[in-house]
């Protein structure tokens, strides 16, 4: 069969993709287009099959699972929430075995607001790493690789940088030698 192919919007879902194809189905017309990699044609589509092709799930399997997910989501948050005042206090106690004493008001501050955030504290962890490494002598090179192995999104990167900034004495000095290209 000759098929036409057309394209999805950006930002489509399935269940618009399978609309798109089925009215182009209802026309007698042959088409197809690619969603996520997967091809899925007019005249054989469904929103079970289209949803198991592209998710591996039927469209109530994928509901289920993103309800369960959501669930835990929340259970999650709920639970990480309740940990946040011992939390605190061991992320403070962290922060103060690694900077100069210095800094301490200022990360005490930030303990908190980084705990309460989306990174839930991630990037407490990931600044005291990198300032211990450095005040342990090995070189901005040796840091800059495993920093930039840390695995961070633009978004959760910007705040450490400014974390090593704050905290570290020579914060800036690194930063500038990390945002070299």
């Amino acid at each position: 069969m000759d098929y036409t192919e057309i394209q999805f919007k950006l930002g489509s879902t399935i269940f618009m993709a399978v609309n798109k194809l089925l009215r182009y189905k209802e026309e007698g017309k042959l088409v197809c287009g690619k969603f996520n990699d997967h091809m899925l044609y007019s005249d054989t589509v469904t929103l079970d099959l289209a949803y198991k092709q592209i998710t591996g799930m039927t469209k109530s399997e994928f509901d289920e699972a993103e309800k369960k997910r959501q669930n835990e989501y929340e259970l999650h948050k709920q639970e990480h929430k309740q940990k946040i005042p011992e939390l605190i206090k061991e992320w403070i106690k962290k922060g103060h075995d690694v900077l100069s004493e210095n800094k301490w008001d200022l990360w005490d501050e930030c303990v908190p607001i980084r705990l309460g955030d989306l990174y839930e504290g991630m990037e407490l962890g990931c600044c005291l790493d990198i300032i211990y490494r450095l005040k342990d002598g090995k070189s901005f090179d040796e840091v800059k690789n495993f920093f930039n192995n840390q695995g961070h999104s633009g978004m959760s990167h910007s705040v450490v940088c400014s974390m090593i900034y704050s905290f570290y004495d020579k914060g800036k000095e690194f930063i500038d030698y990390v945002d070299k290209k």
